[in-house]
């Protein structure tokens, strides 16, 4: 069956559950299973008349189901479903600070092939191979996504390999890390262009020790750094870090 995850703030008018599993086939099924099991979240999520709140979300995996089908969206058992609730932040002014869906699994994905072309990089002593991983990095970020994220969409997801870890979180800080790693990769190639080996390869170890930290401690450096630069009030870092998340800690699920 498909799972559908309860946000914090629902969870109380859902005896503190954090998922249910859903036999339903489409959105809208999901939703009226999901206030048939927790009446009280009825008014939380439905007007008077019926309709989904407007600042409610559902996504299923990493997709907003109004971006696609609306409630007539199709799932299936092995899908996952998230309620997004829009938060609105910001102290002293109506700034906005809404969080998204990001997929978490597609991030590590991407973090492990950087590691790993990296690494298969410096024992080949191949700088070129070093040079076109920060060209794909770079190249992503412009484009708004995880460098190597398509491999995970196209492989590891469909095969059942990886499975979807949609957390609540903002987009921006993860982007703003990848585009950082790609600079520094970026400027490895060039000394190693240059001759200068200690330093070429010195880049691309910080490059693999970052990617590593992310991916097997859970610490962005770089959304660190982009949460930061947000609190010194840069122009450019809008999102603030979430509640209770320590700044490039990655968000539990929920």
């Amino acid at each position: 069956m498909a799972t559908l995850r309860i946000p914090s703030p629902l969870r109380p008018y859902a005896e503190g559950k954090q998922e249910l599993e859903i036999s339903a086939a489409t959105v809208d099924g999901a939703l009226q299973e999901l206030v048939a099991t927790y009446p009280a979240l009825q008014k939380h999520l439905f007007t008077e008349e019926g309709h989904l709140r407007q600042y409610v979300n559902i996504f299923v995996n990493d997709e907003n189901s109004r971006d696609l089908q609306g409630g007539e969206t199709q799932i299936t058992p092995s899908d996952t479903l998230l309620i997004l609730p829009s938060i609105a932040g910001g102290k002293g002014k109506a700034a906005s600070n809404s969080l998204s869906k990001v997929d978490h699994a597609a991030l590590r994905t991407n973090q492990a092939f950087i590691i790993g072309l990296s690494l298969a990089a410096f024992v080949a002593d191949v700088p070129l191979l070093a040079g076109l991983v920060s060209l794909g990095m770079l190249v992503a970020t412009l484009a708004g996504r995880p460098a190597f994220g398509f491999v995970y969409q196209r492989l590891f997801k469909p095969l059942g390999w990886l499975k979807p870890e949609v957390l609540t979180d903002n987009p921006e800080p993860h982007r703003f890390a990848q585009g950082f790693g790609g600079v520094v990769l970026l400027g490895g190639f060039a000394a190693l262009l240059a001759g200068n080996a200690g330093l070429g390869w010195g880049l691309v170890w910080l490059v693999i020790f970052l990617a590593a930290l992310n991916l097997f401690a859970g610490f962005c450096a770089g959304c660190a750094v982009y949460y930061w630069l947000n609190r010194l009030g840069v122009p450019g870092f809008a999102k603030a870090a979430p509640d209770g998340v320590f700044p490039g800690l990655r968000p539990k699920a929920g």
